[in-house]
């Protein structure tokens, strides 16, 4: 079985068009059989969208694991922000240079196995993990957005009760010396907001 988080060329890479609605603003995305979710944006996406609180104007935005870019371009057009998305799969890096300039958004895109070719730091961090990739890649992702928040920065992740977010809530408390907030919790998802 393939996954999402890895490079499978046999995957059919004939694109098709979701549709996705954020505070009035409507986003169309392209997407194919080689990245997550490709029928629709997500409800965890979804929720994580409309639970991260109003941010500051202008700051920098990371979306780690962007996929085919939904996060980070309905973030950057909606609060003005300066954005890089990185993602480990090339196709999922391809759609998101496509969707960016489908929706009119600048986006320094990088292709990067978690943090490892991404460089300055940002004032906010965003990630709906790759549960299936294991512990040691999610935690990875967690230890490396401290790294790259700038003091005062907040890390965003969505997970699921299901795909252990009472251990993730233990792990993100550790890297953050317990400075993290359940900020959703229903349905079985929650929201974290960890600050430095």
């Amino acid at each position: 079985m393939s996954h999402y988080f890895i490079n499978d060329n046999s995957l059919n890479r004939d694109l098709k068009y979701i549709d996705y609605n954020f505070k009035g603003r409507a986003f169309k995305f392209a997407t194919h059989d080689g990245v997550f979710s490709k029928n629709r944006v997500d409800y965890a996406t979804d929720i994580l969208l409309n639970t991260i609180p109003d941010v500051t104007q202008n700051g920098a935005l990371l979306d780690i694991g962007c996929g085919y870019g939904c996060i980070g371009i309905v973030l950057a057009m909606h609060y003005s922000l300066k954005l890089t998305q990185a993602d480990v799969n090339s196709a999922a890096v391809e759609l998101t240079r496509y969707n960016c300039k489908y929706n009119g958004v600048k986006s320094n895109i990088i292709e990067s196995n978690c943090f490892d070719g991404i460089s300055g730091k940002f004032d906010i961090i965003v990630l709906n993990p790759p549960i299936h990739a294991g512990k040691a890649v999610t935690y990875k992702m967690y230890e490396g957005a401290k790294n790259r928040l700038n003091p005062g920065g907040v890390f965003y992740i969505v997970t699921l009760k299901k795909h252990g977010a009472e251990s993730t809530f233990g792990k993100l408390n550790e890297v953050f010396k317990n400075r993290v907030n359940v900020i959703y919790k229903k349905k079985g998802h929650y929201v974290f907001e960890c600050s430095l």
